[in-house]
């Protein structure tokens, strides 16, 4: 696996982007419909108009429990911005999608990253991400076994980037 993400050490900030053969509309759906979620990363529910959802993680391969996540932005189809605390820490993250020439561009950014937690950061955010190119294209979903082989190797190009 070759590593995408980005990381400003300045600005504890994690970059990572991709890219999508389908439309603006098929990615958002992927991402905020808590049915498309489910396929690579989740499912939420409760009432988005509260500015909280409770968004429960289907991937792990323990089961998490549900967790609000406070809605902080919403623009459909193009910026989704979401922040969580959990037992990790809390996480800032911001999905933001554009499109031209048929292909749809997505670049999730994660605030607030703890530099000693890079090596497991991102490349859990390369598998997720992976997971949901894959469900969008409806292509082989990587694996708990992917990630452990093909993912976390990574971890040592990520635990570089933030030195």
């Amino acid at each position: 696996m070759t590593l995408t993400g980005r990381f400003d050490s300045a600005r504890h900030t994690l970059v990572l982007t991709r890219h999508f053969t389908t439309s603006i509309d098929d990615v958002w759906e992927s991402i905020a419909d808590s049915d498309r979620l489910s396929r690579w990363f989740g499912t939420w529910s409760g009432d988005p108009s509260t500015g909280t959802v409770s968004v429960t993680m289907n991937a792990e391969a323990e089961p998490m429990p549900a967790v609000p996540y406070e809605i902080r932005r919403c623009e459909p189809p193009r910026a989704l911005s979401v922040r969580v605390t959990d037992e990790y820490g809390t996480w800032t993250l911001s999905a933001e999608l554009t499109a031209a020439d048929g292909t749809t561009t997505l670049v999730l950014t994660q605030e607030d990253v703890d530099s000693a937690t890079l090596e497991q950061t991102g490349p859990g955010w390369e598998w997720y991400l992976d997971r949901l190119v894959a469900a969008v294209h409806d292509d082989r979903m990587p694996t708990l076994d992917d990630f452990d082989s093909s993912y976390m190797p990574m971890s040592e190009e990520y635990a570089a980037l933030a030195r």
